[in-house]
């Protein structure tokens, strides 16, 4: 495991969410923002609830408590590639989550030999506590905790302020990856949402909703690393999850990887660029 002052800022931000999720786990008896099927999605408001959907198959390659320390994402993504191989020959496209997991996901793109492209989510915080996610959007796509939002008496007004801000700023970030380059067409295709790890699981659930909402024939969900508990709450929003590691003592996706460096803009911008 590497020393814990690689991934301390990475750490004490999940740690703050953790702790603001667990006070309001034990008032409202279940896992916030994220823990079961999302209230709703849709540009000006939440959509009633599609068909009630079986839950993932769940596939973890290492079941160990100990998990997998990464060397880095290239590492990562190389693994997590092999672990996917059955999808070769498919037709699929493979979404990185920004920005980390772009980088992971253009090694499996690469090795699967399928296009890549990018879902973009962003956090709903709450008010006062930004960390503490209520939420998330992607483009066109809302997930909000509507049992939380009732308990911490969040406003609608506020509420619709804070996911209007966010899927600006998603609007913003997929034009900045993408170059003027049109959405790859998901409809009809096999999508495979890949990022460098799962901490509360939030984000992930916009991500795979966006690509359901788009007519993804089947939605999977891959990633190197989770917390074991997070894998579950995710099952309603995919056909298919696969993780290379759930080990116990899971405090930040950082914690994993022995070189976790910060992957900027230009470098997503790249790797998509390379991939077009």
């Amino acid at each position: 495991m590497p020393p814990p002052e690689r991934v301390e800022s990475d750490r004490r931000r999940e740690a703050g969410e953790r702790e603001a999720r667990a006070e309001m786990r034990e008032h409202l008896g279940r896992e916030p923002a994220g823990g079961g099927p999302p209230a709703g999605e849709g540009g000006d408001g939440p959509a009633a609830a599609g068909p009630e959907r079986r839950g993932a198959e769940i596939r973890v390659v290492d079941a160990s408590s100990l998990g997998i320390v990464f060397r880095d994402r290239r590492d990562a993504g190389e693994r997590l590639a092999a672990a996917l191989e059955e999808l070769r020959g498919e037709d699929i496209v493979v979404l990185g989550v920004p920005r980390g997991g772009v980088e992971v996901a253009a090694v499996v793109a690469r090795a699967l030999g399928a296009p890549l492209d990018v879902v973009v989510p962003r956090k709903v915080g709450a008010p006062g506590n930004p960390e503490l996610g209520i939420g998330a959007v992607a483009e066109g796509v809302e997930v909000i905790d509507e049992t939380a939002v009732r308990f911490l008496g969040i406003p609608d007004s506020y509420l619709r302020a804070e996911i209007a801000v966010e899927q600006a700023e998603v609007a913003r970030r997929a034009a900045l990856y993408r170059r003027g380059r049109p959405p790859l067409e998901v409809a009809g295709r096999t999508a495979v949402v890949v990022d460098d790890g799962v901490a509360t699981g939030g984000t992930a659930a916009a991500s795979l909703r966006w690509a359901r909402h788009h007519g993804a024939r089947s939605v999977v969900l891959a990633v190197p690393v989770a917390p074991a508990a997070a894998l579950p709450r995710l099952a309603a929003e995919a056909d298919r999850i696969v993780a290379l590691s759930t080990p116990e003592g899971f405090y930040a996706v950082g914690q994993w990887y022995v070189d976790f460096e910060q992957v900027g803009d230009d470098r997503v911008v790249e790797l998509l660029g390379a991939a077009a």
